[in-house]
């Protein structure tokens, strides 16, 4: 099972260790990584494995927010069924 985790907002440094960090406090694992600065804006997206997930997946991605929250940033986890039906033509 996998889930698509987004990171927008201010570039500040340690975006990527606080995010890494806390997937791998919930066991999650961190397959890619695509990230780019657009001016100054730092935008990251993550593909990662949620099989060994230590939480249910609701919990998780509601953390992840409130992380993002905390962060000045905006974090969305959006699981990988979803995020295929809403691309399904």
């Amino acid at each position: 099972m996998r889930a698509v985790l987004t990171v927008v907002g201010k570039d500040t440094v340690g975006i990527l260790a606080k995010v890494s960090g806390e997937c791998a406090k919930y066991n999650v694992n961190i397959n890619e990584v695509s990230q780019t600065i657009l001016q100054e804006m730092f935008c990251m997206i993550m593909m990662c494995d949620i099989t060994g997930i230590n939480t249910d997946f609701g919990t998780f991605s509601d953390d992840m927010s409130k992380i993002g929250k905390e962060m000045n940033m905006d974090i969305h986890v959006m699981h990988e069924d979803i995020f295929n039906s809403m691309h399904r033509i």
